[in-house]
């Protein structure tokens, strides 16, 4: 069976899902977590060797402080609590983004969650966090000024792979196909660079629901695209 190596997946519809059910927002993201969980570990068990979700963007900072409060302390719970778990299934972690702008606490409890399992390879974790596309972009390219600065390299010799040394998703193939659930129909900030050819899978289910066979559905209808890359095949 063919599978994509690299899926990224926008975890939409955790606030949508709680009010459904006329509880706080919170819950739904709780219930997120226990979605996430079971996509790393399907993940792990079909051979996927890269998963790379988006966790809290740039623009989150925005929502009500009560509710971005509450998301830190899930991540740190989350971290806390599954972290062995992880570990023993295999599973390595990344965080994708600005660390240096949360807190102290924070920042260690990413650190560690990288140090502890640095040494697996089952299954690669990229946790987008503090993460948006433009910014990333933003610092690569400043990051590249610099070595330009320093002789390191000529503006002549700055080509699409150089420039990708200098994104967060340095060492990794870019996402053959990125999902998104909730039923919104837009990027919103996510990989912009690495989805440029990605093939784009939209569902309806919000993320709470989304469960393996909702999985099972996005790797079919990825199995069914032809990818082209901007050339047309003979027939």
């Amino acid at each position: 069976m063919t599978i994509p190596n690299h899926i990224a997946i926008i975890m939409d519809g955790n606030g949508r899902w709680a009010k459904e059910r006329r509880m706080p927002r919170y819950y739904g993201h709780q219930e997120g977590v226990k979605s996430l969980k079971r996509i790393v570990k399907c993940c792990g068990d079909i051979g996927i060797k890269v998963l790379t979700v988006y966790a809290f963007s740039t623009e989150n900072w925005k929502r009500p402080v009560r509710e971005v409060k509450s998301l830190m302390q899930l991540m740190e719970q989350t971290f806390s609590d599954d972290l062995d778990e992880l570990i023993a299934n295999g599973v390595r972690i990344k965080i994708l983004g600005d660390v240096t702008s949360v807190s102290p606490r924070q920042q260690r409890i990413c650190q560690t969650a990288e140090e502890r399992t640095r040494h697996n390879d089952r299954l690669f974790l990229n946790v987008a966090f503090n993460y948006g596309g433009r910014m990333e972009i933003v610092h690569a390219a400043r990051a590249l000024a610099s070595a330009v600065r320093q002789g390191q390299f000529t503006v002549d010799e700055i080509t699409e792979d150089v420039f990708a040394q200098y994104l967060f998703t340095k060492g990794f193939a870019d996402p053959d196909l990125i999902i998104r659930t909730g039923g919104e129909l837009r990027a919103s900030n996510f990989l912009l660079w690495q989805g440029a050819y990605a093939e784009w899978y939209f569902t309806d289910t919000l993320w709470p629901d989304f469960d393996i066979e909702e999985f099972e559905k996005a790797i079919a209808s990825f199995r069914q695209r032809e990818r082209r890359y901007g050339s047309i095949k003979d027939k």
